[in-house]
């Protein structure tokens, strides 16, 4: 049984996570099921008793506590979920934990450093109590992690996409108009400016060496990202095209129509699902290379930019990506094998069973 805390709107992609997940643990002979801990709707000690309900009976299930800081806390102060983890194991539960956020939030003010350290501790307890940490970055990418943990695994995250290996059937044409550049997602305010400043500079840069192109931004607050991005990019070669928030669905095909992915939400890592998607896809990503940058996304087709260079470095890897169709389709390969060996729901459902099953977890309820 999952465990989830509260939904994030418009989009939730912990949930999505879980569901996509539970579709293909069915195929490993792992029955998953899902149920949220409503605190923010009901109040803390109503929604533990109704998690209690929940798990009543479930002698033989394994617990699998889905993290996020703000999934447990509307201020990020995440120790309501070692609460929830405290509770579960007192009934004599097995616990895991998965961490989708692995750090703490970044910023130097000092409410920044007091919340910081208080979800590393509250990850630090969650890694002792559970019988299972599961990371979706590798060990040595977690700082904070004590050297001697025993109970690590590493399994990254996949897209939160259908069958994102049909986009790799999608064919080119060669007297297409423009070339295609995908934005997948964009942060939230104040970041979001930033990060349209960075896509405007690249794409006018681009334009203005090798012509016309389109700039397709969908997903996560594409609208208003994407109005920004036209605004900035008027009279500039390079068009907008804002396809919004569309079904999972249509993202497989918008992205499997596209030449490049563009990621500007930060650096890039096995933890960036919308990253992902661009790879799942089959598609060269250009991206920012930070320190949680780690295989297996440097075996993909990535092209990574060090910080300092973007978002200048962007429209140089933009350029070579788009006018050379050798090196194109090279990347495009790095990544539909990346996506085969590492990032497939079928090879994360079996490294899921594999590591319950090694703790002696039931492969059904």
């Amino acid at each position: 049984m999952a465990i989830l805390g509260r939904r994030e709107e418009p989009t939730d992609g912990v949930h999505d996570y879980c569901c996509y997940l539970r579709d293909a643990l069915a195929k490993e002979g792992v029955n998953l099921t899902l149920t949220q801990v409503r605190w923010a709707e009901i109040g803390g000690k109503a929604s533990r008793q109704e998690l209690l309900e929940a798990v009543k009976g479930k002698q033989n299930t394994y617990f699998l506590l889905q993290y996020t800081a703000l999934s447990w806390s509307r201020r990020g102060f995440a120790l309501p979920a070692v609460g929830i983890l405290k509770l579960l194991k007192k009934n004599g539960a097995r616990c895991a934990v998965v961490f989708h956020d692995p750090d703490g939030y970044a910023g130097s003010r000092a409410v920044d450093r007091f919340r910081r350290g208080i979800q590393r501790y509250a990850m630090r307890r969650l890694v002792r109590l559970s019988d299972l940490a599961i990371f979706t970055l590798p060990r040595n990418k977690i700082s904070w992690l004590p050297a001697d943990t025993q109970n690590f695994v590493f399994i990254p995250v996949g897209a939160n996409l259908p069958a994102p290996e049909r986009a790799w059937e999608e064919t080119h044409s060669s007297v297409r108009r423009k070339p295609v550049v995908a934005v997948f997602s964009l942060s939230d305010k104040p970041t979001l400016a930033k990060e349209v400043s960075q896509i405007a500079q690249s794409a006018s840069n681009v334009a203005k060496q090798i012509g016309p192109l389109e700039v397709v931004v969908l997903g996560r607050n594409s609208e208003s990202g994407g109005e920004n991005l036209r605004t900035a990019l008027t009279g500039s070669p390079a068009e907008v095209r804002i396809a919004g928030l569309i079904s999972a669905d249509e993202v497989v095909g918008v992205l499997g129509a596209s030449d490049v992915m563009l990621f500007a939400r930060g650096p890039i890592s096995s933890r960036r699902g919308s990253a992902i998607a661009g790879i799942a896809c089959g598609l060269p990503v250009i991206a920012e290379e930070g320190s949680e940058t780690a295989a297996p996304i440097t075996e993909a087709g990535v092209v990574l930019v060090p910080e300092e260079l973007v978002p200048e470095g962007f429209g140089a890897a933009l350029v070579r990506v788009l006018t050379d169709q050798n090196y194109r389709a090279s990347l495009a390969k790095r990544s539909r094998d990346a996506q085969s060996r590492y990032f497939s729901w079928s090879v994360i459902a079996r490294q899921y069973a594999q590591a319950l099953r090694a703790l002696g977890a039931p492969s059904q309820e």
